[in-house]
């Protein structure tokens, strides 16, 4: 498949380019390795992401989210649901539109974000949909008591960070967390890296830890192995 074909590329020039930071340490080679593997994270999400031309092709991980949110709406639940892409979200958004789930929307660029998060408390939306660096600190959405994370990230401090929206006080209802990961793909391998290296919360994707260090040659052939 073509998706395969870009996903081998994309792995080849991991590993050209993680040579290269054995051999100069350079921050740009490092810079260079997290945009090939944020592709690759792209890519277990959806085509579409990497190549427009490839929007028609569905994302099963959408396809199983608007399954589980009708469930949840007729029995009258709500959830969060948290991705790091923004793109991902909008693909999101218009699937659960078409599937007529009600739904509001925030992310780092949203206005009035007060307005947007007040909607949700006051409305009968069935899912909030929140970016990472939206959803990270200052909300209280006790209205919700499920969580669906649709893709693993680096930091597991902010993951944990995001499903504690639901965890405040006033919160009297038992809170589900699902996270969707892909099978055989780099999804998996990021799991295993949260397991093995809990510590590295916002080393890796943190602009200022780039050059740090802190996703080693062995961590990188983690991922790819």
């Amino acid at each position: 498949m073509l998706h395969s074909f870009v996903a081998s590329l994309l792995i080849a020039l991991i590993a050209k380019r993680a040579i290269g930071l054995r051999v100069s340490g350079q921050a740009e080679v490092r810079i260079e390795i997290l945009a090939a593997l944020t592709r690759l994270r792209q890519l277990s999400l959806h085509p579409g992401l990497l190549d427009e031309a490839d929007l028609a092709v569905g994302s099963e991980k959408i396809d199983s989210l608007a399954e589980q949110l009708h469930s949840l709406a007729q029995a009258g639940h709500r959830a969060l649901v948290f991705s790091q892409f923004t793109g991902f979200l909008k693909l999101v958004r218009e699937r659960l539109t078409a599937e007529r789930i009600g739904w509001e929307y925030l992310d780092g660029r949203t206005r009035r974000r007060e307005e947007r998060v007040r909607a949700f408390k006051e409305g009968d939306a069935t899912a909030f949909l929140i970016s990472l660096k939206a959803g990270g600190f200052g909300l209280t959405l006790t209205e919700a008591d499920y969580v669906f994370v649709l893709d693993p990230w680096w930091n597991p401090a902010a993951e944990r960070q995001a499903i504690d929206r639901t965890h405040r006080i006033g919160q009297d209802k038992q809170v589900m967390v699902y996270r969707l990961v892909s099978a055989d793909t780099i999804e998996e391998k990021v799991v295993e890296l949260q397991q093995r290296k809990r510590e590295l919360f916002d080393q890796v994707v943190g602009d200022e830890a780039l050059s740090s260090g802190a996703l080693t040659l062995d961590d990188i052939r983690g991922l790819l192995a």
